[in-house]
C-alpha cells in the first residue's frame, strides 16, 4: 500500500489511499481520518485500508492535484535521524580533522517533529549565510514500540518507509556541536516525498531493514547524485532497537537513515552539498561547490526495480523568509 496525506486545513491533513501509479488516491474513510490516528491502530485499520486499496486496483479514485498533497506525516510525535553511512561519516572526518567516532553502535540525534514540509511546498530561510544543504535519505514510521525491543522483533514495527529531505545548515552546525548540547538552530523542519509506503511495496528494494533502491537527486535541474541505501552500516531494524533501548517509542515516531551515501561516490554522486565539499578538500585543500542560494531547486526520488517513483518525488524551491 501507498499512503498519502492531502491538505485539507486541519493540522494533520486527511489519509489517502494511493493507486500503484500514483495517479488515483480515495480517502482512507472516517474511521480513519489522518495517518497519525491510522499508526497508532495499525493492526486494527488494515482491513479498512486494505478494502480501500482494492478500490484502487479496481480503477476507482480521483486524480491526485500535486498541490494538495502534505508530507505523509504533517506532524509527529518523535523524529530520531541517525546517521548509518560509514562513507558519509567517514568523509567528514577526513575533511574536518575530526576524531574517529565509535562505530560500534548507531548515531542518533533527536529533532525537529512538530511539522514536515510537504513535497512540493517552498522552504523559508532566514539568511543564505546559514550554509543551506541538502540531505536525501529514507526513515521509518514505526508503531508502538516497547522499550528494550531487540533488532529482530524491531523489523515487525516497522510499518511504513518514507523518503525524507533533511534540511541543514551547516554554517550554525560547527557551532551547536560544540556545544555538546545538540542541534536546534542548524536542524529546521524536514521535507518528506509525498507517499508513505508498505514494506512490501518495494518489493526486492526492501533487504535487510535497508531500502535498496538509489536516490536520485537534482539540483537546479542538474543531475548531483544518485547514491543506493544498501549501504547502511545499521539498517532500520538496529536504528529502532538502538532507539528503544531505554524508551519506549510512541507509535508514530519516524527514524531517518541519515544522508545516503556510498563508497563509490565518485561514480554515483553524493546525497547532500557537504559531502561533495568534503571531497573537495581532501581531493585539492578547500571546498569549490557553494551551498544553496535563494531560487534554487531540489528534487528527490527513488525508483523501485520496475522504474516507478515509489515514493512521488521531492520538488521544491527554497526562498527567503
Amino acid at each position: 500500500m501507498r499512503l498519502a496525506t492531502f491538505k485539507d486545513g486541519s493540522p494533520d491533513g486527511r489519509l489517502m489511499l494511493v493507486s500503484s501509479d500514483g495517479a488515483r488516491a480515495l480517502p482512507a474513510g472516517a474511521e480513519v481520518p489522518d495517518l497519525l490516528d491510522a499508526i497508532g491502530r495499525w493492526e486494527a485499520v488494515q482491513p479498512l485500508l486494505r478494502a480501500v486499496d482494492a478500490r484502487l486496483a479496481a480503477g476507482e479514485g480521483e486524480a491526485i492535484d500535486p498541490v494538495r498533497i502534505a508530507a505523509p506525516l504533517p506532524r509527529s510525535w518523535q523524529w530520531l535521524d541517525g546517521s548509518a553511512f560509514s562513507t558519509h561519516g567517514d568523509l567528514m572526518q577526513i575533511a574536518f580533522g575530526l576524531d574517529p567516532i565509535n562505530a560500534d553502535r548507531p548515531l542518533m540525534y533527536q529533532g525537529l517533529s512538530d511539522r514536515f514540509y510537504g513535497p512540493n511546498d517552498d522552504v523559508p530561510f532566514p539568511s543564505t549565510e546559514h550554509g543551506i544543504d541538502f540531505e536525501g535519505e529514507f526513515g521509518v514510521i514505526v508503531d508502538a514500540v516497547p522499550m528494550g525491543t531487540d533488532a529482530e522483533r524491531a523489523m515487525a514495527h516497522i510499518r511504513l518507509i518514507v523518503q525524507i529531505n533533511d534540511w541543514s545548515l551547516r554554517a550554525i552546525a560547527p557551532v551547536e556541536m560544540k556545544t555538546g548540547f545538540g542541534w536546534v538552530q542548524a536542524k529546521p523542519a524536514c521535507s518528506m516525498a509525498p507517499f508513505a509506503v508498505t514494506p512490501e511495496e518495494l518489493g526486492d528494494g526492501w533487504r535487510d531493514g535497508r531500502v535498496c533502491l538509489d536516490l536520485e537527486i537534482d539540483w537546479n535541474g542538474r543531475r548531483f547524485g544518485a547514491a543506493n541505501g544498501r549501504e547502511m552500516a545499521f539498517g532500520f531494524h538496529e536504528l529502532v532497537a538502538h532507539a528503544a533501548l531505554t524508551r519506549d517509542l510512541v507509535a508514530g515516531t519516524i527514524i531517518g537513515s541519515g544522508t545516503v551515501s556510498n563508497a563509490d561516490y565518485a561514480r554515483v554522486g553524493s546525497s547532500c552539498i557537504s559531502e561533495v565539499r568534503a571531497i573537495e578538500m581532501i581531493a585539492g585543500g578547500k571546498p569549490e561547490t557553494p551551498f544553496m542560494a535563494f531560487g534554487d531547486r531540489i528534487a528527490m526520488l527513488a525508483r523501485g526495480l520496475d522504474g516507478r517513483a515509489l515514493f512521488g518525488a521531492i520538488d521544491q524551491q527554497i526562498k527567503r523568509r
